[in-house]
């Protein structure tokens, strides 16, 4: 939505009453229901539609990962359930695709990089293993309702067309879905074209490019996007898994970009490396560009998680949001954070409520700009984001005077 040009504010949780929402023309609401119980899942997100209707909010989007959570107790399918029951909504779409990321969507399979995503390494993700790459099977064993394919040729119709085809599907449903193929741009605008009139849309970030372009048009002006740079030396940290963090991590490390502190996740559970051990590190690299990071090949994830799998997470993630409120205590201008649930648990610690959003980093990797302190960028990225030099990226594009 900011690459487009429009204003876009973040809240970390459902905003407060006193909350300001200046110029926005989009607001996003994040909330961590990806692996949380089921009924809190959707306590939390129709919570949320609430203040956003009551914000008089004319669209709503329900964004999710771009390969599902494709566990059979997911979270998308009850969440989106209430939420078309809520507004008496007869469908809408289920979109997850990101192709500039290599997510896409072909005869309603889920694919990474050409591969089927059952497949890929996300097989393999520690919290949400994927187990088919057919979303009408993803979305069935988690929904009360039928799915519904929209193949590219039937994309190629006029839009009059494609909707007839899509009430003929849902006839005599109460609610249904449409799973339309997703693989280039053309066709996400094609998607949006036809389906822009739906109340709530729901996917992963690639549909928002069409979707930001189309409600541009609607606009007068064109927002200004906060600039990405700033004062102070950079901390990332990374605490995913995949595939492409490891290999942004060997990038920082081959290229000796700045020192690093690796948590080993057996002496953290035996207590034998803690927090001293993070605030030692970032006091004595004051200063420097630093990473400190978790992450290890899945094989050694799964040797350490049969040594207690949720402690550890639970201490990883406490020290990687203790190292980013010791790096702003220390004049850290930059975090920079891998991996979804550390990215939740570090903002949750330094306590920013709203975020000004600036350029990307990378497809669905902003620039963020805390409304409390304009001075700080943070950067939050989900584990499969970004090449593998993307590390150097953000530190490139945050890097300097703010005033440069």
């Amino acid at each position: 939505m900011a690459n487009e040009g429009i204003g876009t504010l973040l809240f970390n949780g459902i905003p407060s009453e006193d909350d300001n929402l200046g110029s926005a023309d989009a607001i996003v609401i994040a909330l961590k229901t990806r692996t949380i119980e089921k009924s809190e899942a959707v306590a939390q997100s129709l919570a949320a539609l609430d203040w956003l209707r009551k914000s008089n909010a004319e669209k709503i989007y329900i964004k999710y990962c771009s390969t599902f959570d494709s566990t059979r107790e997911g979270n998308i399918g009850p969440v989106v359930d209430a939420v078309i029951q809520s507004l008496g909504v007869e469908f809408t779409l289920l979109c997850p695709s990101l192709p500039a990321n290599g997510r896409t969507v072909k005869d309603g399979h889920l694919y990474v990089n050409g591969i089927p995503l059952h497949e890929s390494s996300m097989k393999d993700h520690p919290l949400t293993p994927m187990w088919d790459s057919d979303l009408r099977n993803l979305m069935g064993a988690q929904s009360r309702y039928k799915s519904y394919v929209l193949t590219a040729n039937d994309l190629k119709r006029s839009k009059d067309e494609i909707l007839a085809k899509v009430m003929e599907h849902g006839k005599g449903q109460e609610h249904f879905y449409i799973i339309p193929d997703f693989e280039d741009s053309l066709q996400g605008e094609k998607i949006i074209d036809t389906f822009l009139g739906l109340p709530v849309l729901t996917g992963g970030s690639g549909l928002m490019e069409p979707l930001g372009k189309a409600l541009l048009s609607r606009k007068c002006t064109i927002s200004q996007t906060p600039k990405s740079k700033t004062d102070g030396a950079a901390i990332i940290l990374a605490g995913s898994c995949s595939v492409a963090t490891l290999a942004q991590i060997d990038n920082f490390l081959v290229c000796n970009r700045g020192p690093s502190l690796k948590l080993d996740p057996i002496k953290v559970l035996e207590g034998k490396m803690g927090s001293d051990d993070v605030i030692e590190f970032i006091r004595e690299n004051q200063g420097r560009d630093i990473l400190v990071y978790s992450s290890e090949p899945i094989e050694k994830v799964r040797k350490a998680q049969a040594a207690g799998a949720g402690e550890i997470s639970d201490k990883l993630e406490a020290l990687m949001s203790i190292a980013a409120e010791e790096a702003l205590l220390h004049g850290y201008g930059r975090i920079i954070v891998a991996g979804g649930e550390t990215s939740g648990a570090v903002t949750k610690r330094l306590g920013f409520t709203s975020y000004r959003i600036g350029e990307s980093v990378a497809p669905g990797v902003p620039v963020m700009v805390p409304e409390e302190r304009p001075d700080i960028r943070l950067i939050l990225k989900s584990g499969n984001f970004g090449k593998e030099t993307f590390f150097a990226k953000a530190l490139e594009m945050t890097g300097g005077n703010i005033n440069g």
